[in-house]
């Protein structure tokens, strides 16, 4: 099983992260409209795809703003987010910050997060998703995958977008 950290006290996650080369998995996650978005739909374009523990967290605030801004010229990137929070939550946040070229979506209804093994097991934030990167090629292979160390620190921005 992967292990992240919280402010450097261990954190277990409910299975192992998607490694390089592996398929990525579909998911069903909700987009801020509550339509069904299904990750297996996506085949055909890049996916820079992160997974947060909650939009109302400093540094998941700043992982969506860095993405965002850095992949706003690139059409044909999709660049996701999923989280635990509910769509409103999602929504409310991206309106405020005027952030547009983005899909945030939760984790809420279906819990699919959890076949990619990113989902916290003990831990004052169990039942929610770590922090981490993942890009997805075309065919819908993970060609970056990064699992932060610790909850509380920023992806590796530059690395990741590399893989575009």
């Amino acid at each position: 099983m992967s292990k992240t950290a919280l402010k450097g006290i261990p954190i277990s996650l409910n299975g192992d992260a998607p490694i390089i080369g592996s398929k990525f998995p579909n998911l069903r996650l909700i987009k801020t409209d509550l339509s069904v978005l299904e990750t297996k739909d996506l085949t055909g374009k890049k996916i820079v795809f992160n997974y947060i523990p909650s939009i109302d967290m400093s540094v998941c605030e700043l992982q969506l703003s860095q993405f965002t801004n850095r992949l706003k010229d690139n059409l044909d990137v999709i660049n996701l987010f999923a989280s635990k929070d509910l769509p409103f939550a999602l929504s409310r946040y991206c309106e405020a910050e005027g952030i547009e070229n983005v899909i945030t979506t939760s984790d809420f209804r279906f819990n699919d997060l959890e076949k990619i093994g990113v989902m916290m097991t003990n831990g004052p934030l169990a039942g929610l998703a770590a922090r981490g990167t993942i890009v997805v090629d075309e065919d819908q292979n993970v060609v970056y995958a990064e699992l932060t160390n610790d909850i509380v620190d920023e992806p590796d921005y530059d690395e990741a977008l590399r893989f575009i």
